[in-house]
């Protein structure tokens, strides 16, 4: 059994994360979806709003708009339209 997922974060400009993380909150069309280990296979829309990572560097986060989540085999893609790093204050 795995403990970690492999996450892609992409947008039209670059790749803007690429790595291991133990859980994503995702925003979706219709609101926030929680993702951990031996998720099922599933393709949503996503929304407005904060992409959350929980990786062993600590939470990464970021501001994306639209696009679509794909889970397959404990690898999450997010392929975003627009997407931005938001750093800690």
């Amino acid at each position: 059994m795995s403990d970690s997922l492999k996450v892609s974060v992409i947008s039209p400009e670059r790749v803007l994360f690429e790595g291991s993380a133990r859980g994503v909150i995702a925003p979706t069309f219709d609101g926030e979806m929680g993702i951990l280990p031996m998720h099922a296979p599933l393709m949503t829309l996503l929304g407005k709003g904060t992409l959350r990572l929980d990786t062993a560097d600590g939470e990464k986060r970021f501001g994306i708009e639209g696009g679509f989540l794909q889970i397959i085999d404990d690898q999450v893609r997010v392929v975003t339209e627009h997407a931005t790093a938001i750093t800690a204050a």
